[in-house]
This record gives structure tokens, C-alpha cells and sequence, in this order.
């Protein structure tokens, strides 16, 4: 049974193999996201802090890209979903950053949990095709294709980060702060 915490996030596994351990804490990194953009309005989810540009909306709509870029595209090798296989990267790359202002928070909220659970589909497919040595499909130009292993990793480095900047900008909007 996984812990919970006061604010609706599940502990991650304090003795656990590594695979429970790495999507106990990636686990714990995405719902710290979604606690940090709970509750808010449009203009809450567009709120920026100083001279920033980012926006919570923005975050949440980033990090449904990455996910989908790690798990689906490079994981798997499938073709890019909706809505990014409609985007022309090369006129706006931060296209998912700024995009997001036009969408609800229900739109947001939706692509974000949509990929999240994909993702997790993905990951335990790729676990029981290999386990955390398994190599993505695609791979850089030079040859070489990161591990499950690497990508989860990798994904619980990109939701801390971006978590950091999420207490900045939830705190600017509301005054809420915490962990």
C-alpha cells in the first residue's frame, strides 16, 4: 500500500527494488505538478513570476510534450500524437510554452493526465519488454539510444526542475507555498 501525503502525493517506496523506487519518485514528481497547478482559473494557470515568461499552463502542457516525446516517440518509436504532430517547431520551437495560454485549465489538465497515463502504459510495456536496460527505438545521429533506465531518470530530473520553478509561480499567484 503507498503512503500518501497531506497533499495527495504517494511516497515513494522507502525499501523497494529499483524499478518501484524510480516510478515511486517519478510518481511523486508528477503529482507535485499537479498539486502545484491545483485549483487555479485560466488566469491563474498563466500567472508569471519576475521577468519569466513561464506559466504553470505553460508547465503543464511541456510536460505533457516530454512525456510523449520520451515514452512514445523515442521509447517506442511512434509517430507523434496530437496535438504535436500538428505544430510547425521550426516557426515557434517553445510552441507548448506559449500555446498554452489559449487553452482552458479542463484542456490542460486533460492533455497532461491523458499523457501521464500513457506514458505509464508505455513504461510498464517496455519494462516487461527488457526492464530498465531496455533501449529506446530511436536514438541520436550518432548511433546510440538512451535506456528505459536513463529516460525515467531523466524524467524525474525535468518534473523537479520544472516543480522548482512551479512553487515560484504557484506562490505569485495565490500566496500558496509548501514543500
Amino acid at each position: 500500500m503507498t503512503d500518501v501525503d497531506e497533499y495527495g502525493r504517494p511516497e515513494p517506496p522507502l525499501a523497494a527494488g529499483e524499478i518501484d523506487s524510480i516510478l515511486g519518485f517519478l510518481d511523486y514528481q508528477r503529482a507535485t505538478l499537479a498539486w502545484k497547478c491545483s485549483g487555479l482559473d485560466a488566469d491563474g494557470l498563466k500567472a508569471t513570476a519576475g521577468a519569466s515568461t513561464m506559466t504553470l499552463g505553460g508547465m503543464l502542457k511541456h510536460l505533457a510534450l516530454v512525456e510523449a516525446d520520451w515514452f512514445s516517440v523515442w521509447l517506442h518509436g511512434h509517430d507523434p500524437e496530437p496535438p504535436w504532430n500538428t505544430v510547425d517547431w521550426k516557426s515557434d520551437p517553445d510552441w507548448d510554452w506559449h500555446s498554452a495560454a489559449d487553452d482552458s485549465p479542463e484542456q490542460l489538465f486533460t492533455l497532461w493526465q491523458y499523457t501521464v497515463e500513457r506514458s505509464r502504459v508505455l513504461v510498464a510495456e517496455a519494462i516487461a519488454d527488457g526492464g530498465l536496460d531496455r533501449l529506446a527505438r530511436r536514438g541520436w545521429p550518432d548511433g546510440r539510444s538512451p535506456s528505459l533506465r536513463w529516460m525515467l531518470l531523466h524524467m524525474i530530473e525535468e518534473y523537479a526542475r520544472h516543480n522548482g520553478h512551479a512553487d515560484l509561480l504557484r506562490e505569485s499567484v495565490d500566496g500558496q507555498t509548501g514543500e
